[in-house]
């Protein structure tokens, strides 16, 4: 029995582990019969693992240092990419007038309203708050306190007498803008709910470009004639002209007019470079410069469908400088001029390249959808009139 008895107690007996290593603590194993003591947290921290804790925020500390160093890089890369376009544009425009005139214009009423800002801040902390009430209280020749203070209060007067009724005006002319354009939006809204519920979209049917000629068979894709106007598009013209030398359509069905109305020699020189880099890959191109400008881009245009090769190019696609076309853009709208001789103008929707590169791009495109989306086909499926979708058009 006090075998038996000693055996049972001994079972409970800590057990103690020893390491060599003086950097780590001894463990102690109670038994589970041992009561719950409270645990001491400083107990189990010794010297290296307080060092890894500070290597380890030292650690997260260099990452975060770093993501700000990047992102600070970025920004000033940005701004020096943007001062350096700037200083092109303005060397280039150094004959020009009227945008230093604007600019001068912009600055002048920047300042103006810095001043007055700084005014109303200085009179804020004098004490001088003529606005809490609701009866606008302009203070006697006995309350002024101050030259700056009579200045104050003679703005106020002018402000009061001349300023504030025409703001009034203004403001009640934008309120009635704003509840117009909203009427005009709801409207637009729910015509495009409609369009979307009725399923209304222009269809192809089957394949128009399918040919039972194995020995040509492209001969059912009509000639199609590009025209690429630009003037001075020294930072876009590469990518245009690749893109539209990339539709996929064939070759000698379709002919490319890169129309240059660059008054700067250097720019001429680039583009018409371009131009012979991809003749030479047997893409059918032409490069054509006009001396005077007459009637500007769309002058531009007309001057270029007076040539004599272009008379047997049955459909005309038009891009601008800064556009780059998909492969697929005209299997996607020749095929709509099929069988329908009603039919004169199929315009496509463009969107940004960059538009997810900072917040204002990204909002200027969802102005921009709005626009294709909701504006241009309600337009177009109801009233059979929509607006030109240049850039700048």
């Amino acid at each position: 029995m006090s075998k038996w008895w000693g055996k049972e107690t001994r079972k409970g007996t800590p057990v103690v582990v020893k390491m060599e290593n003086p950097n780590f603590s001894i463990l102690e194993v109670e038994s589970p019969d041992s009561p719950l003591r409270p645990v001491d947290k400083d107990r189990g921290k010794n010297a290296k693992q307080f060092t890894w804790v500070l290597l380890l925020r030292a650690h997260r500390a260099a990452g975060c240092l770093a993501w700000l160093g990047n992102g600070l890089w970025a920004l000033l890369g940005t701004i020096k990419k943007r001062l350096i376009l700037g200083q092109g544009v303005t060397a280039e425009n150094d004959k020009s007038t009227k945008g230093r005139l604007l600019y001068r214009i912009i600055l002048g009423f920047l300042i103006t309203a810095l001043a007055f800002l700084a005014f109303e801040i200085i009179a804020h902390f004098n004490g001088w708050h003529y606005f809490q009430s609701r009866s606008l209280h302009i203070p006697q020749t006995l309350e002024i306190e101050s030259w700056l203070h009579e200045v104050y209060v003679s703005w106020l007067g002018f402000r009061a007498g001349y300023i504030a009724a025409l703001i009034q005006s203004l403001s009640n002319f934008c309120v009635v803008l704003f509840l117009i354009q909203s009427l005009d939006r709801f409207v637009l809204c729910l015509g495009c709910f409609w369009i979307k519920l009725k399923k209304i979209k222009p269809q192809i049917e089957g394949d128009p470009f399918k040919s039972n000629d194995e020995e040509n068979p492209g001969c059912n894709y009509p000639m199609v004639l590009v025209q690429m106007p630009m003037c001075n598009e020294r930072e876009v013209y590469e990518q245009s002209i690749s893109a539209a030398c990339q539709l996929d359509w064939p070759k000698d069905r379709m002919l490319i007019q890169v129309l240059d109305d660059s008054d700067d020699e250097s720019i001429q020189w680039l583009i018409k470079s371009e131009v012979s880099k991809w003749s030479q890959k047997g893409i059918n191109i032409v490069y054509r410069h006009r001396l005077v400008r007459t009637g500007y881009k769309a002058g531009n245009l007309k001057s270029a469908m007076n040539c004599d090769y272009v008379k047997d190019y049955e459909f005309v696609a038009i891009f601008d400088a800064d556009f780059q076309p998909n492969p697929d853009f005209l299997k996607l709208t020749v095929p709509h001029f099929k069988d329908n001789p009603e039919l004169g103008l199929v315009q496509a929707r463009w969107s940004f390249v960059n538009k997810d590169e900072n917040l204002l791009t990204r909002l200027q495109n969802i102005n921009l959808c709005f626009h294709f989306e909701v504006e241009q086909q309600v337009n177009g499926v109801f009233l059979n009139f929509f607006g030109f979708n240049g850039t700048a058009g």
